[in-house]
């Protein structure tokens, strides 16, 4: 079962995908949003060329655990795309997620400039890394 994991942001969405097993996560790509009619059609495109069967949405708790208002709007996000695109959507707590991809890519040395273009989709592969973990067991 092939399974893409989101990191979604007010400008970008980081896109991983699953290898065919679902054991491991791999980037994708970043999308630029501009117009939310053309983000959707842009992943459901994705998701049918891929054959994905499942969307996991880095859900960005506050750190006490609750949901607040940016959690309130991925939750809305991830409503809309799982109606336009009929994929079963699930949340995974994304806290901290991008410190760290972050952190990986310094410790890789990638300059401030490349980290920009991918640490949206790093933070989408730790978010889809954890929940493949999590449901191998």
């Amino acid at each position: 079962m092939r399974i893409m994991g989101l990191d979604v942001g007010d400008k970008r969405i980081g896109v991983a995908l699953s290898d065919p097993l679902g054991w491991t996560a791999q980037p994708h790509s970043v999308l630029l949003r501009n117009d939310p009619a053309r983000d959707f059609a842009h992943l459901a495109r994705l998701c049918a060329e891929n054959q994905i069967e499942k969307i996991v949405v880095g859900l960005p708790l506050n750190m006490n655990g609750t949901i607040g208002p940016r959690a309130e709007l991925v939750q809305g996000f991830a409503a809309q795309l799982s109606s336009f695109t009929g994929i079963e959507v699930e949340f995974w707590d994304e806290r901290l997620s991008t410190k760290s991809a972050e952190r990986t890519l310094l410790a890789a040395d990638v300059s401030r400039r490349k980290r920009r273009q991918v640490i949206d989709k790093l933070a989408a592969v730790h978010i889809l890394q954890g929940y493949l973990d999590r449901h191998s067991r």
